[in-house]
């Protein structure tokens, strides 16, 4: 296993479930991330999916000290460089790239690059990784091709997002070459704009148990 993927692992602490937020408020983010803490989930992913991503990492990473902040939807080396400088400190992608691979040697930043094919895989492999992200997980084949994976990808290890829910995800969390799920039904985006940090306490208490 590589450093950074021991690295990896110790800022995710075991944690069965990675929120997946898209926050189109930069003040709701630490609130947000206040709770989700609160509710035993600390490491979130951001994604840089609105214009107020990088200013939501920056605040929960300089305010909120008990959360592990990481920046999700990184799709090039500039992205990765600038939720870097925002204070993530784990970097998730949907893909994997040479660019992205030469901006994760040139970092002490962790990368959960995603894949899915045989030979995505392999190129993760060869890159050192052998902890990837698996995503779109349900539209790619779900829990039955992450068995499939399991055999001739042995020590390759996964953290399936894109249809995982609250009913799915125990499923995936019994697959030996699953360590987490990402998933966004712990904070919907409803309860956020509302501002109901109790009840995604809540959400996030039952999620961080799922596996306990």
């Amino acid at each position: 296993m590589s450093n950074k993927t021991e690295k990896l692992l110790a800022l995710l602490d075991g944690q069965p479930v990675i929120p997946v937020l898209r926050i189109a408020r930069a003040a709701d983010a630490v609130p947000l991330a206040r709770a989700l803490a609160r509710g035993g989930l600390k490491a979130i992913e951001i994604t840089l999916r609105t214009d107020e991503a990088l200013e939501a990492i920056r605040r929960v990473a300089g305010e909120v000290e008990e959360a592990i902040v990481g920046a999700g939807t990184i799709l090039d080396a500039r992205q990765f460089a600038d939720a870097e400088k925002a204070g993530a400190l784990f970097i998730v992608s949907p893909g994997i790239t040479p660019g992205l691979l030469d901006a994760a040697r040139d970092s002490v930043i962790p990368l959960l690059p995603g894949a899915i094919t045989p030979g995505e895989i392999m190129a993760a492999r060869e890159a050192g990784l052998d902890f990837l992200k698996f995503f779109p997980a349900e539209q790619a084949g779900g829990i039955a091709f992450l068995k499939a994976l399991a055999s001739p990808f042995a020590g390759m290890k996964f953290c399936p997002t894109g249809g995982v829910s609250e009913k799915n995800a125990g499923d995936y969390l019994g697959l030996p070459n699953v360590i987490c799920v990402g998933g966004s039904w712990v904070a919907p985006e409803a309860m956020v704009e509302a501002g109901r940090w109790d009840d995604i306490e809540g959400l996030a208490r039952k999620a961080s148990l799922l596996r306990k």
